[in-house]
């Protein structure tokens, strides 16, 4: 069988599941991963076939995807910030929203001084307080790594922490770290325990995509998600969404440096609630940000 006929009868097997555009966007990954081929590429050669050895994999993929396993499980990989990541189902998928507070983060930091002093620098100006790009910065609950990774990544003189409470997930990201060639400093911490925070040194920047998604909205989740990806990192009891919000700007009040930012990327229906949380503790310049699909996705404040 061609390989442009494989992908349309991945394609159409798929559409029931995902619908017409993503079930397409989902055989094109299939198949490039299993030729290493560029869409260009597949325009040339979608008249070859598979080896034997393709022609097996695509039928285990094609049965798995079947099966509401997420692609990026099957293939045993994510792209994020321009980067492959390995993944399963120990951590969550990274996703686009969490690249965008990414991006957030690193144009803070390294920015922020350029922006003052092109604007209202002067003799006696104090900045000492704003992150630089030899900022300490933490992710709690890192899942895969995306986030402390790409940090580091686009800021490489930074010194990046990441801790997580599943040792499994702690595998998968130290796994990304080594072969992406990140130098992370990982730690099996469960935040919401204050023994096991309290010997964690002062940050520059504290960010965190920690669990938000209520338990009453799991029913009304696909089963790519539902049943798949780790619950852990997934859910919040209905009547406390906001705990890890509060534990971690709680925490930031004491590890977080003068001046310092806290980062979360939140549930689209948090927005208020967590701007009033935030102001509540004497945060200040709060601010939140949508992501671009126009929900709000992202708020970050400044310690007191």
């Amino acid at each position: 069988m061609q390989i442009n006929q494989s992908y349309y009868i991945l394609k159409d097997s798929l559409e029931p599941l995902y619908g017409p555009a993503e079930s397409a966007q989902i055989a094109r990954w299939v198949i490039e991963h299993l030729t290493g081929w560029s869409r260009a590429d597949l325009l040339v050669h979608g008249s070859d076939t598979f080896t034997a050895e393709q022609a097996e994999l695509f039928d285990k993929y094609q049965h798995e995807l079947l099966q509401w396993r997420p692609v990026q499980y099957v293939l045993g990989e994510a792209w994020f910030a321009g980067m492959r990541f390995y993944v399963d189902e120990r951590v969550l998928i990274p996703r686009p929203e969490t690249e965008e507070l990414v991006g957030w983060i690193v144009d803070e930091v390294r920015f922020r001084i350029l922006d003052l002093g092109s604007k209202n620098t002067g003799p006696g100006t104090n900045t000492s307080h704003f992150p630089n790009p030899s900022s300490k910065i933490l992710d709690i609950g890192t899942g895969s790594g995306c986030i402390p990774i790409a940090l580091k990544k686009f800021l490489p003189q930074a010194e990046v922490w990441a801790v997580d409470k599943s040792a499994a997930a702690l595998d998968v990201a130290k796994r990304n770290a080594v072969d992406l060639g990140a130098q992370i400093h990982f730690l099996e911490i469960d935040i919401l325990d204050p023994l096991q925070t309290g010997n964690l040194p002062e940050f520059d920047v504290i960010v965190s995509n920690p669990p938000y998604v209520p338990m009453s909205d799991m029913e009304s989740m696909r089963s790519n998600v539902k049943d798949h990806e780790p619950h852990l990192a997934l859910f919040v009891e209905n009547d406390d969404a906001l705990i890890f919000y509060r534990v971690i700007a709680n925490l930031g009040l004491t590890k977080l440096r003068r001046g310092g930012s806290v980062f979360f990327e939140i549930h689209a229906s948090a927005g208020d609630a967590a701007r009033e949380l935030l102001s509540s503790l004497g945060y200040r310049n709060i601010e939140l940000r949508k992501d671009l699909g126009g929900l709000d996705r992202m708020i970050a404040a400044q310690r007191p």
